[in-house]
């Protein structure tokens, strides 16, 4: 029998409606056609002092509480003779300061997100375009995919081969194994391993064409006449003008089928199209009005259109190599590829598999190294100014120890389903508390996105040796919410992180229940186990004479605790009859701001008001996935094994419920109607309204989220699979009692060269790690100083980034190197930088701004 946690091939539930797409759309789907603008608009004055007072009022009602029923308690001795309600006040009244703590800090996060809203200016595209006149950092972007649909890769691609950026590459990292057994996983990674090649025949055309326009534009005069400079505008229009045509019959021929399709057609495509169509528009007023650009503005246009469309694309298998990690899980996916940039390498042969061998700067293998990484998840998709954006931040000289920018990603509008609605609701709502503690020095580096300093990434570098060779990490894998680790990690060692104030970045959401398991126990889990780290940043902190301001690390502790102690808290709420003189007026008054702003929030981003109820039961049905993260965390806090990575389903079928999860829904509806019932006839009027709105929420998620015939259809299939064993016979094993031992297998004269004389002297001379440093009877190298960082063993003249290296060039473009392809020297036309002028040359280590005039923090 198929287990429950696979994919089931039912369809999504209930779904009655078509849309006008030509997909299955529920009733009570998202109708939003257009995403959030990139730029929020500005927070008004009164929205801004309505937070204020909302952060107050929530202090107040709780201190009230606390005094008036506890404090004043033990004053009057009320407790004296009652050591078991006295027992039962300090747990209620625990729970809820706990529960008024994590809603007093999303108002924090929320205020602080208003603050940047109306602190942040955009940066006109010309100053960025001016910048990138010097500056040419590179970027490579890698996309980590383990068994993903092609069309959900393809549109990740080409969204990232779209950036407008001078020094693009962009590497799909597969993580499938390398000789799949069946036929589906065969064809998915088939698929995978020619989309590379697919996407750059797709840009092939226009890539060819504006490279020649640029080098021609480069050969003509700087200092032409006015006559001539007329001319060359309306050329450029015209260039421009067949960029849009191209980009729109691209579109017209994009195949929709969901949501994220329209979205990629509209705001990659399309937008990109619009966006150039205003500078065709611009250039032909201007030259009809006379008015020429200088020469400086015009090769600016003409480097916009080659650099958008010259990205280079490539895959990498880590798993045909045996010298490289092959933990199942994305971190180390990241890891194996990151470790290998800036070096060389010989691919060889040898009896325990195929080894990359370090070939100094010879080697038939080159990866080039780069200034900057954008991590980008398989199925995220991000508009064509992210990383020119994103970069012209981290190059400001006062930003030089910032390590990670990122805009934390949003949900794709118009989903056919509502549980993916409340998914996005949910998604959009962290944007904003995302956005709110990076105000307070908070950030957390949300793995979805991410551009990340190559630096930064060495200086927290992790070194190990297995079987004779280096395993990197640089994204810590110790939790399966590796970027969260990796953020405390780059804070201790001085770095800081930012998220950047506009929507640049839109991932997708899980569409049923079942996948939504996945996706939130794997978030609950690892939380506790990075919560000690933040006492390690304190105390880096303090060394290097730096204030840890309170705010932060109550915002750092709820985004890493705030699931385990909510979690517990709802279920004694849930289950435990407190007494009825607990409740209080006045906790509801210390919550009551809390919903209020996050209704607001919803309205704001496009959702409902009347959200906020059926987001409240969205979230009792999940407590007990929520539950299973946390013990997951505690599992690992006691034992040290770490936790398999689990990977969030992006199909098209229903992803079945684990038993568990499936029937816990039933059981919170029943209990909490069980209360309302207790309560009643106890006269409990406050139980039976907690009761009676618990039913409620929980109901309309299990009917209206779920689906009662789906969750009863994942109950059966998990409780009888439970009484089904293996059809498959099992080996009988017969072992003697005196068995002699076996002498040991004489190894051949290629194992005696590969392992030596003593590690083939017993006969078991399979290493427990694959591979070694040298190949058969190579001759040795002198042997490398290993230092802690990457940046310390790098061979002599052979330079690991742009930035780095002696003769001020880049030996090619990261375009004119590929996996596979010696170094090819020749730079292409238009890409002359100034050496002189970098990024890092310039160091203001104790001002810190967003790169648009927010913000300016002074420290010690």
């Amino acid at each position: 029998m198929s287990s429950a946690g696979r994919e089931s091939s039912d369809p999504a539930p209930v779904a009655v409606m078509i849309g006008p797409e030509g997909w299955r759309r529920q009733r009570g789907s998202d109708l939003r056609d257009r995403p959030l603008p990139p730029v929020a608009p500005l927070a008004s004055d009164g929205l801004i002092a309505i937070g204020r007072i909302a952060i107050i009022f929530t202090i107040l009602a709780w201190l009230a509480y606390v005094f008036g029923y506890f404090i004043t308690g033990i004053i009057n001795s009320s407790y004296q003779n009652n050591i078991g309600f006295l027992v039962e006040t300090i747990v209620y009244v625990g729970i809820t300061s706990v529960l008024a703590l994590s809603a007093l800090l999303y108002l924090v996060a929320r205020q602080g997100a208003l603050y940047r809203s109306r602190a942040h200016r955009r940066v006109p595209r010309a100053v960025i375009d001016g910048f990138f006149d010097t500056t040419l950092p590179t970027m490579t972007v890698l996309v980590p995919s383990y068994r993903e649909e092609i069309a959900v890769v393809r549109k990740t691609l080409l969204s990232a081969l779209l950036q407008e950026y001078p020094f693009l590459r962009v590497v799909l990292l597969l993580d499938d194994p390398p000789h799949p057994k069946s036929v589906a996983d065969r064809g998915l990674l088939e698929g995978a391993r020619a989309l590379p090649g697919e996407l750059e025949q797709w840009l092939g055309e226009p890539r060819e064409r504006f490279a020649g326009t640029l080098e021609r534009f480069e050969m003509t005069s700087v200092d032409p006449t006015p006559e001539q400079a007329l001319t060359a505008m309306r050329e450029l229009a015209a260039e421009f003008d067949w960029a849009v045509r191209w980009l729109r019959a691209r579109q017209a021929e994009e195949p929709i089928t969901d949501h994220v399709d329209v979205f990629f057609a509209e705001q990659v495509l399309g937008g990109l199209a619009d966006d150039f169509a205003a500078v065709r528009a611009a250039l032909l007023a201007g030259a009809d009005d006379r008015s020429p650009l200088p020469h400086a503005r015009m090769l600016q246009l003409h480097r916009r259109l080659a650099w958008t469309f010259r990205g280079e694309v490539t895959s990498f298998e880590r798993k045909l190599y045996s010298s490289l990690s092959q933990e199942a899980n994305k971190a180390m996916n990241l890891n194996s590829y990151i470790g290998l940039m800036g070096h060389s390498y010989e691919v060889r042969e040898t009896p325990q598999g195929t080894v990359l061998a370090t070939a100094g700067a010879s080697g038939s293998v080159m990866i080039p190294d780069a200034d900057f990484i954008l991590t980008l998840d398989a199925d995220s998709i991000v508009l064509p100014e992210y990383c020119l954006r994103l970069v012209y931040v981290m190059c400001q000289p006062e930003n030089a120890k910032l390590a990670v920018v990122q805009t934390p990603y949003s949900a794709f509008p118009g989903s056919p389903t509502r549980m993916e609605r409340l998914s996005g609701a949910t998604t959009d709502l962290q944007h904003i508390v995302h956005q709110g503690m990076s105000y307070y020095g908070a950030t957390f580096w949300v793995g979805a996105n991410a551009v990340i300093r190559k630096r930064a990434l060495d200086d927290i570098v992790e070194i190990e040796h297995q079987g004779g060779f280096e395993i990197r990490r640089y994204v810590m894998d110790r939790t399966v919410i590796e970027d969260t680790e990796s953020s405390v990690d780059m804070a201790i060692h001085g770095w800081w992180l930012l998220n950047y104030p506009e929507r640049l970045s839109y991932s997708a959401t899980p569409p049923d229940f079942g996948s939504l398991c996945i996706q939130r126990r794997r978030w609950a889990n690892g939380g506790l186990i990075i919560l000690p780290k933040l006492w390690t940043l304190r105390q880096a902190r303090s060394k290097r004479a730096q204030n840890d301001r309170t705010i932060e690390t109550l915002l750092r502790v709820n985004y890493l605790a705030s699931t385990c102690w909510s979690s517990f808290a709802l279920v004694l709420l849930l289950v435990y009859p407190f007494n009825n003189r607990l409740l209080s007026p006045l906790v509801l008054l210390a919550a009551l701001p809390y919903f209020a702003a996050m209704s607001s929030d919803l309205h704001r981003c496009g959702y409902k008001r009347m959200d906020i109820f059926r987001v409240y039961g969205f979230n009792l049905i999940l407590l007990p996935v929520n539950l299973a993260g946390v013990f997951k965390s505690i599992q690992q806090a006691i034992t040290g094994r770490r936790i398999p990575f689990a990977r969030t389903p992006k199909v098209a079928n229903r992803t079945a419920t684990p038993l568990l999860f499936a029937f816990t829904p039933f059981v919170i509806i029943g209990w909490s109607v069980w209360t309302a019932w207790r309560g009643w006839v106890n006269g409990f009027w406050g139980n039976v309204v907690f009761g009676a709105f618990n039913a409620s929420t929980a109901t309309y998620a299990l009917v209206a989220l779920v689906g009662v015939r789906f969750a009863l259809v994942d109950v059966w299939l998990g409780f009888v699979e439970r009484l089904y064993v293996d059809d498959k016979p099992r080996e009988v094993v017969r072992v003697r009692r005196r068995r002699a031992a076996p002498e040991p297998a004489p190894p051949g004269w290629h194992e005696v060269l590969y392992q030596g004389a003593a590690g083939t002297a017993t006969g078991e001379y399979v290493s427990e790690s694959a591979g070694a440093f040298k190949i058969l009877a190579d001759v040795p190298e002198a042997p490398v100083l290993y230092g802690r960082r990457a940046g310390d063993r790098v061979p002599q003249g052979y330079g690991r980034r742009a930035t780095d290296r002696p003769d001020g060039r880049g030996g090619g473009t990261a375009a004119d190197r590929r996996d596979g392809d010696p170094a090819v020297p020749h730079r292409r036309a238009g890409d002359r930088r100034n050496p002189a002028e970098r990024d890092g040359s310039r160091r203001t280590p104790d001002r810190r701004v967003d790169g648009h005039g927010e913000r300016t923090v002074e420290q010690s």
